[in-house]
């Protein structure tokens, strides 16, 4: 930092122009890139170099990024607005690409113009990051290219990106021979121009090239430095959401105490009052049946003289009535008795589920240990994070967890979908424009991008065949390159 601007390897003419680029290249960018100005000023960066040629892209898709950076730019189309034309001052298409075909300016405004149209609705960052969603699945994207021998003395390019090293013939800058992906690669040293790769399996041997540009190793260092920076990022983000968790499942827990102390003292007072019931409509059964002895005894020792008989029926109605009554109100007592009782049962069943959910939170360790396990695989000089005293753990209930898969289910249908329409609409704009291709301007690039794909081979496939592969069997094949 104390070596002057001048001193560095800059033109010496002035006024000197700067720049101000991302040297690591996010590998997800709808997941790394997370304020909108960073976002725009990346999509800035990406564009210049693929209309630069520094990024290849097929003649199909870069009509297609076309249409993409057209919407950023002047939003939802409209024909009274744009009209014939208003792309003539534009830079869209890599010069390669335009002199690949015999075509006007005017058909190739046609065609981003269909494309265009079709984005209509989306907003600035919205359109930008489709930009960067396609661009990061091409070859070339976020590769630094150096040029190093091995121990025989053959030339090769070492690629360095976000998911990996890789060796690549100096003729073939699409389709690497070799790849180490960061999670094989235990450590990385450099003495001079020789650069050592250490295995992350100890017992394979190093493998060691050789450098004619110092600034590879510097680059390779801080490649492993902001990997690790990552890690560690995820690392808190992983203890922050277990906090977050842990806090959760407190409440939860001390909302199913106070439930269960509600359930409890609900039964308590239920049990007491059903109780009480049942005693009361046993004393009203035992005075109807006091009352029918009564009636019965009057008419035994009923008074032969019409004024006593009259009386005594009168006495005999007043018995009958009281009789009756008594026997209405046990039957509603005993009736009030079964409804408490079934109240006292529904209430220990309540308290049965609430006491079963306590359980459920405080006993499983299932989400805990999971979380625990998935951080093993982080650099050992990460700050370890002791977050959980208790063996609190978390569990989707089944209709959360069908709720997801439905959710995911969904999404992969729409992206499955929306790539099926889009792989179409390329292929469909590649056979529409193949016969206009001037052959002889071909590019050793367009060549081998067009070998690749009628092989079916992408740049994800490509490297996760080759790292299916042995890290030993690489190793040696590199050496004998």
């Amino acid at each position: 930092m104390d070596k002057k601007v001048l001193d560095h390897d800059v033109p010496t003419e002035e006024p000197v122009t700067f720049h101000f680029l991302a040297k690591f290249y996010p590998e997800n960018a709808e997941e790394e890139l997370v304020q909108e100005i960073t976002q725009h000023l990346f999509f800035l960066q990406v564009k210049k170099q693929i209309l630069d040629e520094k990024i290849y892209c097929p003649p199909e898709a870069s009509v297609l990024l076309a249409s993409y950076a057209v919407q950023a730019k002047y939003g939802d189309y409209d024909p009274n607005v744009h009209k014939r034309g208003f792309l003539a001052q534009e830079e869209l298409l890599p010069k390669r690409v335009i002199n690949l075909y015999q075509m006007t300016p005017e058909m190739w405004e046609e065609r981003i113009t269909a494309w265009y149209a079709e984005h209509r609705g989306r907003a600035r960052d919205e359109a930008e990051m489709e930009y960067l969603k396609i661009a990061q699945d091409l070859e070339m994207y976020g590769v630094n290219y150096f040029a190093i021998r091995n121990k025989k003395g053959t030339e090769l390019l070492l690629g360095v990106d976000a998911l990996g090293l890789h060796i690549y013939d100096p003729d073939n800058r699409l389709t690497p021979k070799i790849s180490f992906p960061w999670n094989e690669i235990r450590n990385i040293s450099y003495s001079d121009k020789e650069f050592t790769i250490k295995p992350l399996d100890k017992k394979i041997d190093v493998f060691k090239f050789n450098s004619s540009k110092l600034r590879v190793n510097k680059l390779m260092e801080r490649q492993r430095l902001a990997r690790e920076k990552q890690m560690r990022e995820e690392a808190e983000r992983t203890r922050d959401e277990l906090e977050r968790r842990l806090m959760q499942l407190k409440e939860e827990a001390t909302m199913a105490n106070e439930a269960l102390m509600r359930s409890e003292e609900t039964a308590d007072l239920l049990a007491e009052k059903a109780q009480i019931t049942e005693e009361e409509a046993k004393l009203l059964a035992q005075k109807a049946a006091e009352a029918e002895q009564e009636m019965q005894r009057i008419k035994a020792t009923a008074i032969r003289t019409e004024e006593e008989k009259r009386l005594m029926e009168q006495k005999v109605l007043e018995a009958e009535m009281l009789a009756l009554k008594m026997a209405e109100e046990s039957e509603r007592r005993a009736k009030e008795a079964d409804q408490l009782k079934q109240d006292l049962q529904e209430a220990r069943e309540s308290e049965r589920r609430a006491k079963q959910k306590l359980l459920e939170i405080t006993s499983k360790s299932s989400y805990t240990q999971s979380m625990n396990s998935s951080t093993t695989a982080l650099p050992t000089d990460l700050p370890s994070f002791n977050l959980i005293s208790e063996s609190l753990s978390f569990d989707f209930k089944d209709t959360d967890m069908k709720r997801l898969s439905m959710e995911i289910e969904k999404e992969k249908v729409e992206y499955m979908e929306k790539s099926k329409h889009l792989q179409e609409q390329l292929n469909e704009l590649k056979t529409e424009i193949e016969a206009l291709k001037l052959k002889e301007r071909e590019t050793a690039l367009d060549i081998l991008h067009n070998e690749n794909a009628s092989r079916g081979n992408s740049k994800h496939n490509t490297i996760k065949k080759l790292t299916l592969q042995s890290t030993k069997s690489r190793v040696a094949f590199f050496e004998e390159l």
